[in-house]
């Protein structure tokens, strides 16, 4: 399995859509094998779904993330577990032992209210970007 998580400075980056890098994990028989870390190269929003089928990812842990973005995971068949923070390992290894809080029902609070995520820094909480 593939593991990928949106990734900043060793946390979990609390924007999907905006993401710079995503760390992957390799796991076999419940271990992770492998990771690396990815650049998504500028690409943003509908099309890092693509990019993540592209590094055959079957699972992705993040912060905040739109319902378009959901859609497109799930037409994927790309797992979503939205609404985490911290560190990135630490979120992996909660997985693997069966521990990881997230929210089944995650949103970027901010879409719909008449703007899109390109107009303003989403790390602003006030946005409602965090996921939590």
């Amino acid at each position: 399995m593939r593991i990928a998580v949106t990734y900043e400075n060793g946390m979990i980056f609390q924007h999907f859509g905006h993401t710079e890098q995503f760390k992957l994990y390799d796991v076999e028989n419940g271990r992770v094998t492998d990771t690396q870390i990815v650049d998504t190269h500028g690409q943003g929003h509908g099309a890092l779904s693509g990019f993540l089928t592209e590094q055959k990812a079957e699972l992705l842990i993040c912060g905040g993330i739109g319902g378009g973005a959901q859609t497109a995971l799930k037409e994927a068949g790309i797992k979503l577990y939205g609404g985490v923070s911290g560190e990135a390992d630490e979120a992996v290894n909660a997985f693997l032992n069966g521990q990881l809080a997230y929210d089944a029902d995650v949103k970027c609070s901010h879409h719909g209210q008449g703007h899109s995520c390109g107009e303003h820094h989403c790390g602003e909480e006030k946005h409602g970007c965090s996921g939590n």
